[in-house]
C-alpha cells in the first residue's frame, strides 16, 4: 500500500508504518532489501515500470530459483561431457550396448534447455510454457517406450535411462521456473507500480521470439527422436538368425550364425568357411553368396559373426582395435562350440580382421581367401580426422532419424533393411562401430595387422581376388594388392576381375572367381 507521511509526523489512517516506535527502520524483507530509501521520500512512492528496481529478482524465491537453475545447468554440462567422451573412450561403468548416441542426444537437449532457461530467465513466455508441456509429455512417452521394450532397455542401460529421465526433469524444471518468474514479475510490478505490466519492450519481445524459436526446434527434435524410438521398437521384434554369446567377461554379446554340414555327401570332413564382412555386415554382402555356395556344393558349411556394433551384435566399449574384435570373435566361436578347421573368406577392411585371426589361430586355419582386401598401409585413410569427425557428427544426429524415417515412411524400408540391409549404415550402432574402427585404425589396429604379418604361418594356402575397377583407378591399390599376395609362401591364385567393383561378388564373373577360389581351398 502506498505510504503517506505528513510534516507533523502523523500517519494517515490505513497507512503502513515505515519505522518502528523508536524511530528505527523496520528490518528488511525480500521486498525491500534491494530498495534502500525508496519509501523515505516523504510522499507516496510509485515507480515507473521501466525502473530497474521493478524486477522479479527482488524476491528471494526468484533468486534462489536462478541459483538452482545454474547448479542444474552445471550438473547437466558435466553429464553431457561424459556422454561426449564416451563416444571416443568409454569411462568405466558407462558402456552402453547400443550406440550411446541416444544418451548423448538427450544430454544435449537437457543442456540446451537449461542454457535457454538461464538466458531467457527474466522474460517469462506463455509459448515457452506450452512448448515445455509438450516436450515433457513427449519425453515421458520416450521414457515409457525405452523402458517397456526389452531390447531398447537392454541397449540403453542405466546411462540412457538416466539421460532421458534427467531430460524430463529439466523440462519440468523449465516449466516451473517460467511460471514462477511470471508470478514474481507480476507481484513486484503490482507492488511497486500499482498494476501488473501488460506491455513489453522491444528487447523483451525479441527474447520471447528467440526463446519460442529455440524451444520449437527442441520440440521438433524430440518428436523426431520419438519416431526413431518407435522404429527401434518395431525392429526389436526381428529375431537374429543365429545366437548371441556373451564375451569380454559378460560385457556384451556377439551374434554367430552357422549353416551347413561338417561333411560332404561322401562323408569327408571339410573345413568350415568363416566369412568376415567388409564395410557392411556379412548379412548384407556375402550371406546370399554363402547360401548359394552351400547349395551348389562349392562349400559344405559356413559361419559368420557380426563384429561389435554390426547387425545383431552389441557395441563394445571404446577403444576397439582389430585385435580386441578378433578376441571377441574367438570367444564367441568357442562359446558356440565352433573350433574349425577354418577357411577364412573376407572382403575389404574385413581382411584386416581375418589376417589377425589367422595369425592367432594358425593351426586351425587351412586357407585364406581375400576379396579386394584393404592393405594395412592404407589404414591411414580410414583413420583420417575428417572421416572421424563426420562419423561422429552423423552419429550425434542419428537419433533424429533424418535419413531413416523417410526410408521407412516413403521407401518401404523394412526392419531387416535397417538391421543389416540397405539402411543399416544409417543406424547409430553401425555408425558408432565405424567411428570406433576409425579412431584406432592408424594406431592399434595397424600395429595388430603388422604384428600378424610377422607370425602368419607361411605355408597357409592363399587366394587373392581383386577388383579390376579399383586397380585401374589407382596404381597404389594395384601395388598394395600385389604385396598382399605375398602374405604366405603358398599363393594358389591371384585373380583380377575386370569390370568388377570393390564388392567383387556383385558381378557374375566375380562370384564365379570367388566360388572357384573357395572350392580350391575347401577341397584341397
Amino acid at each position: 500500500m502506498p505510504v503517506f507521511k505528513h510534516d507533523d509526523g502523523r500517519h494517515d489512517e490505513g497507512a503502513d508504518d515505515s519505522r518502528l516506535d523508536d524511530g528505527q527502520a523496520p528490518p528488511a524483507d525480500e521486498h525491500t532489501r534491494l530498495l534502500p530509501n525508496r519509501f523515505d521520500s516523504g510522499r507516496a512512492v510509485m515507480l515507473s515500470p521501466d525502473d530497474p528496481a521493478v524486477s522479479p529478482y527482488n524476491l528471494w524465491t526468484i533468486r534462489m530459483l536462478r541459483y538452482l537453475t545454474i547448479v542444474f545447468t552445471l550438473l547437466t554440462f558435466v553429464w553431457w561431457v561424459l556422454m561426449l567422451v564416451s563416444a571416443f573412450a568409454t569411462p568405466p561403468g558407462f558402456h552402453t550396448r547400443g550406440s550411446g548416441f541416444y544418451a548423448f542426444s538427450y544430454a544435449s537437449l537437457a543442456l540446451a534447455n537449461m542454457l535457454f532457461t538461464l538466458i531467457f530467465f527474466g522474460v517469462p513466455s506463455k509459448s515457452v510454457r506450452v512448448l515445455a508441456v509438450i516436450m515433457s509429455g513427449v519425453i515421458t512417452l520416450d521414457m515409457i517406450m525405452l523402458l517397456s521394450v526389452q531390447k531398447t532397455r537392454y541397449e540403453e542401460g542405466w546411462v540412457g535411462t538416466t539421460s532421458v529421465i534427467w531430460t524430463l526433469l529439466m523440462s519440468l524444471w523449465t516449466l516451473i521456473t517460467d511460471r514462477t518468474v511470471k508470478w514474481g514479475k507480476e507481484e513486484e510490478e503490482e507492488r511497486l507500480t500499482g498494476r501488473a505490466e501488460s506491455r513489453r519492450t522491444v528487447t523483451e519481445w525479441t527474447a520471447v521470439l528467440l526463446s519460442t524459436i529455440a524451444y520449437s526446434i527442441m520440440t521438433v527434435a524430440i518428436v523426431l527422436i520419438t519416431l526413431t524410438i518407435i522404429l527401434r521398437a518395431l525392429d526389436a521384434g526381428v529375431a537374429p538368425p543365429g545366437k548371441l554369446y556373451w564375451v569380454d567377461g559378460g560385457r556384451y554379446r556377439i551374434h554367430v550364425y552357422c549353416h551347413g554340414n561338417k561333411t560332404d555327401a561322401a562323408g569327408t570332413k571339410l573345413p568350415t568357411v568363416l566369412f568376415e564382412g567388409g564395410e557392411r555386415p556379412v548379412e548384407q554382402s556375402l550371406w546370399d553368396f554363402a547360401d548359394n555356395a552351400v547349395k551348389n556344393g562349392t562349400i559344405s558349411r559356413y559361419c559368420f559373426a557380426d563384429r561389435p556394433g554390426m547387425a545383431w551384435s552389441d557395441t563394445s566399449p571404446s577403444p576397439l582395435s582389430a585385435g580386441f574384435a578378433v578376441d571377441a570373435l574367438s570367444e564367441a566361436l568357442a562359446a558356440a562350440g565352433e573350433k574349425g578347421p577354418w577357411v577364412l573368406a573376407s572382403a575389404g577392411i574385413g581382411s584386416v580382421y581375418s589376417r589377425v585371426f589367422s595369425a592367432r589361430h594358425g593351426d586351425a586355419v587351412q586357407g585364406l581367401l581375400l576379396i579386394d582386401p584393404l592393405h594395412e598401409d592404407l589404414l591411414g585413410e580410414v583413420a583420417s580426422v575428417g572421416r572421424g569427425f563426420w562419423l561422429w557428427f552423423r552419429g550425434a544426429i542419428s537419433p533424429l532419424g533424418i535419413d531413416r524415417l523417410p526410408g521407412a515412411i516413403f521407401r518401404g524400408r523394412t526392419s531387416r533393411d535397417r538391421i543389416y540391409g540397405r539402411s543399416a549404415q544409417q543406424s547409430g550402432k553401425y555408425i558408432f562401430a565405424k567411428l570406433q574402427e576409425s579412431l584406432v585404425a592408424g594406431s592399434f589396429t595397424k600395429r595388430d595387422v603388422e604384428s600378424s604379418r610377422q607370425i602368419q604361418l607361411r605355408d597357409t594356402p592363399l587366394v587373392v581376388i581383386s577388383s579390376g575397377k579399383q586397380i585401374k583407378h589407382s596404381k597404389v591399390w594395384e601395388k598394395k594388392q600385389r604385396d598382399l599376395t605375398t602374405l604366405t609362401d603358398n599363393l594358389k591364385r591371384w585373380n583380377i576381375v575386370d569390370g568388377a567393383p570393390h564388392e567383387v561378388w556383385a558381378t557374375l564373373e566375380g562370384r564365379d572367381k570367388i566360388e572357384r577360389g573357395l572350392k580350391k581351398l575347401v577341397h584341397a
